[in-house]
């Protein structure tokens, strides 16, 4: 693995990379299932290792205050959805929807991604981040498609086709963030190092790195799923299998943002180049507006989710676009909430999807009465992620608002506007799904609620009470962050 000592950078790569090989030669399932969760929880206790022990850094590898938040969300979520993901294709298998070389194949790819979002998040040079996230992209397109289905097989070629079209993007981005540096920094691997960048890039032409940032901000952007770029990521929640959901909404989304914002740390590093807060502020405003709008023409519950997400993105962009300590802090925590309380969602819809037969939210009646678990399961998870007390994501949403009111007065106007929209097609579709006329009895005997519980208790528990170790923990990091 490139030279690494053995620490804990090493096993969460390591751990992932090793399972993926041996999970795609293994044709049982229960089998397969175990090993998958194993894997991920060995991955997320490596990543909390990292707290104890930071390995120094290298040319290629990087732990810091920043990226260790993006690490534990990630294995964690992980591991969580690896839990629901077992009941969830058990179902599947059941079905006849999926085939043995399918499981196999399944499970090989979702450590495949978990090891590519991983070495995105802890490496240390630009260019392997760019090759890691492009390999999760690549990962995440082959799951979208493995129904087989002509819709899935659209979906995952329009993710492909509009990946490919960011990540060309970022891929130059990245190309003239080096060509920026090579004075200075000189030609080779330096250049393209972030830890060598960041201590030298007030050297470097301002001129460069704001064509690069505008670049990277559109490719990476793309994996955000920000307007206009967001196309791929409706389709693709839709047709793909929902454990895939809940790791695009609640992971792969994170981890280009986490691209983002160390680029934005270049830009503001230099004195001569712009700054990448009002592009950020403005895409960020564009996505929770333009989603707020289409929620309301949303017709399959798992297409209206994505839209939900693509909306939170756009707030998270927002907050780190105006910036400043109550601004990164309010991003962070929100950006937190997001992907406990979505990825807690689709574990819900996954199992409606699986009980009722059908996406189509018109189809889907009456939960709460037909099916009182996943029905209630639902309901806690809308009222959280539209943002009502006492959960989190108000929090994190008061917080956003109020230093928006404190820094740009004027952008609160459409901020609080695109909070209402949203709020309002939630409800309003949640109220027949929940309490309408009951399609028909019966509860399911393979769901799993202990991920939902666990996130759920999580995000209730960050909007009554944060943990003091924790507040700091993010206003540290706020502060670097700018």
């Amino acid at each position: 693995m490139m030279g690494l000592p053995l620490n804990g950078v090493t096993v969460i790569l390591a751990i992932p990379a090793v399972s993926a090989v041996l999970l795609g030669l293994l044709p049982g399932f229960r089998l397969a299932a175990r090993i998958n969760m194993f894997a991920t929880l060995l991955t997320f206790l490596a990543a909390l290792s990292l707290f104890v022990a930071k390995p120094a850094p290298s040319h290629y590898i990087l732990v810091d205050d920043l990226n260790i938040v993006f690490i534990v969300l990630n294995t964690f979520v992980g591991f969580t959805t690896s839990v629901f993901s077992a009941s969830y294709i058990a179902h599947e298998i059941e079905t006849g929807r999926l085939s043995a070389a399918h499981l196999r194949f399944y499970h090989a790819m979702y450590q495949a991604l978990m090891f590519s979002m991983n070495l995105a998040l802890v490496t240390n040079n630009i260019g392997v981040m760019w090759v890691a996230i492009e390999m999760a992209t690549l990962t995440t397109v082959l799951m979208v498609g493995i129904y087989r289905t002509p819709e899935a097989i659209e979906a995952a070629w329009k993710y492909f086709i509009l990946g490919s079209v960011g990540i060309a993007l970022a891929l130059f981005g990245t190309i003239l963030v080096y060509m920026a540096a090579r004075p200075a920094v000189g030609e080779g691997l330096d250049g393209m190092v972030w830890t060598v960048l960041i201590a030298r890039v007030p050297a470097f032409d301002p001129a460069l790195l704001n064509v690069a940032f505008i670049f990277l901000m559109l490719g990476y952007g793309t994996k955000v799923g920000l307007v206009p770029l967001h196309a791929w990521l409706p389709d693709a929640h839709a047709e793909g299998p929902t454990p895939i959901s809940a790791v695009l909404s609640g992971l792969l989304l994170n981890v280009a943002l986490y691209a983002v914002l160390r680029f934005k740390l270049l830009l503001a590093a230099n004195p001569g180049a712009i700054s990448p807060g009002p592009l950020m502020a403005t895409l960020g405003l564009l996505s929770l507006v333009f989603a707020g709008f289409m929620l309301y023409r949303r017709s399959d519950v798992k297409r209206m989710f994505a839209y939900s997400s693509i909306e939170h993105m756009g707030i998270i962009v927002f907050a780190f676009g105006i910036g400043g300590p109550l601004a990164n802090f309010a991003g962070l925590l929100h950006m937190t909430m997001h992907s406990l309380t979505k990825s807690a969602i689709f574990f819900a819809v996954g199992h409606i999807a699986q009980v009722t037969g059908t996406q189509r939210i018109a189809d889907i009646r009456g939960l709460t009465t037909s099916h009182p678990e996943l029905g209630w399961s639902l309901v806690i998870g809308v009222i959280a992620i539209a943002g009502m007390p006492p959960f989190g994501v108000f929090m994190s949403e008061f917080l956003i608002v109020s230093s928006t009111f404190a820094r740009e007065p004027l952008l609160a106007i459409p901020l609080v506007g695109g909070l209402l929209l949203a709020f309002g097609a939630l409800l309003l579709r949640l109220q027949g799904m929940a309490f309408g006329t009951p399609a028909g009895p019966g509860v399911p005997e393979q769901a799993s609620y202990l991920p939902m519980i666990a996130h759920f208790a999580l995000v209730l528990m960050a909007g009554v009470y944060l943990p003091g170790p924790l507040v700091a923990w993010f206003q540290h990091v706020a502060g670097i962050l700018g």
